[in-house]
């Protein structure tokens, strides 16, 4: 939230803190939105002093923020390494790389769609996606994930957390990977379940739906870690965080437009564009604003009294890092870099306008966007380094 309260002490309810005191790292999820946070965590990795141990040893993604988690808890024996390595993929990415966009595959995927709106009834199968991503597949098997035991065994990372949306249950699942004394947990409609990571979790996290499919892992189909994530800031608190910083993909609610903005029905694209934003976006916000309010209230109870009356709270800080510009507006003056049948799909539904923008921004992973959504992330970060100094007591 780049223009509220920036670094606010709340307090949270306590168990299974790391008595020392863990920094945590939440990456939100966005598509390509997640470019951000590669810039932001660059200027972070330019601000730590030469020698500096990994220092968030939590991390937690969601979606594409799932991928860019794990980059980094592969590579959390060398964070400004593994920052490097992410870094590099966000500047050379390309949409081939991430889901098929030749003209066949297009052709494909919307085949499948009108013969299963047209013909459903008799042909009695679903497609399963509007895009294929098994490129992302291929891309995400370069990951090394066993550097996260090398990492835990070290002591360079205490967990990492990779959180997917269970179809059939109907639970935010967040499978994590580190200590063993980190124990499980379970509450309304989210859970926590230890497992070993692997490019299939990644896959599920980040399969937003309808757009690309659906994973099955154990004996449940996950989708995108963004739905139905009530509480995004959750899982670090779990896992033991007694600070959290928070790298989001969009402006959190602040993109907020007066009402009557014209006549025209809503395309297709604006539509799923709102319903993305509300996916990604408003869980966090509303979490985060949660936080502060449960701080504000609980400041007011002094810290003996709280112990006296066995209230089960702790004071937990917080640095929320967004984007200070609107990213559909962002993505609407890069939309022509995109393959010609991908630019055909997404004019059909409406997608090249100003007003479907947010769809856009989602799907464009191309490197003329990407990188300006990591220097749009460097510079965001590099205006509040004394924020981001001070929160990591780098003075």
């Amino acid at each position: 939230m780049a223009d509220a309260d920036p670094n606010p002490p709340s307090l949270l309810p306590s168990g299974g803190a790391d008595p020392a005191g863990s920094t945590a790292l939440v990456l939100s999820g966005g598509g390509a939105r997640a470019a951000y946070q590669a810039g932001a965590l660059q200027a972070i990795a330019e601000l730590l002093p030469d020698g500096t141990r990994n220092p968030f040893p939590i991390i937690c993604g969601t979606s594409a923020g799932a991928i860019n988690a794990a980059t980094l808890a592969c590579g959390a024996e060398n964070f400004r390494g593994a920052v490097h390595r992410l870094v590099e993929v966000w500047q050379t990415m390309e949409v081939q790389r991430v889901y098929r966009s030749d003209a066949l595959g297009i052709g494909l995927a919307g085949a499948r769609w009108l013969g299963a709106l047209a013909l459903g009834w008799l042909i009695r199968r679903n497609p399963r996606s509007l895009l294929d991503n098994a490129p992302l597949a291929e891309l995400l098997a370069d990951l090394d994930f066993a550097g996260i035991d090398r990492a835990v065994g070290c002591g360079a990372l205490r967990a990492v957390s990779i959180t997917a949306s269970g179809y059939g249950s109907g639970q935010s699942v967040s499978f994590f990977q580190g200590q063993s004394a980190i124990e499980p947990w379970q509450r309304a409609q989210r859970v926590g379940a230890r497992a070993r990571l692997s490019v299939s979790h990644l896959m599920a996290s980040c399969a937003i739906p309808f757009i690309f499919p659906a994973v099955r892992l154990n004996r449940e189909w996950f989708g995108d870690g963004s739905m139905r994530q009530l509480a995004p800031i959750a899982p670090a608190i779990h896992l033991g965080a007694a600070r959290i910083l928070v790298v989001a993909a969009g402006r959190l609610g602040q993109e907020q437009q007066a009402r009557g903005g014209g006549d025209d029905y809503p395309s297709l694209a604006q539509v799923a564009g709102h319903a993305l934003s509300s996916i990604f976006l408003d869980g966090l916000a509303v979490d985060i604003e949660r936080l502060t309010r449960i701080n504000r209230t609980l400041a007011l109870i002094p810290e003996a009294q709280r112990r006296e009356s066995g209230l089960a709270l702790r004071p937990l800080r917080t640095l929320v890092l967004a984007p200070s510009e609107r990213l559909d507006h962002l993505a609407a003056r890069h939309a022509r870099s995109l393959p010609w049948p991908v630019k055909a799909l997404l004019s059909g539904i409406g997608a090249l306008r100003r007003n479907g923008g947010a769809l856009t921004s989602y799907l464009l992973f191309q490197a003329e966007y990407t990188q300006a959504l990591m220097a749009l992330g460097y510079r965001d970060t590099q205006a509040r380094a004394g924020e981001v100094r001070a929160f990591l007591d780098l003075d």
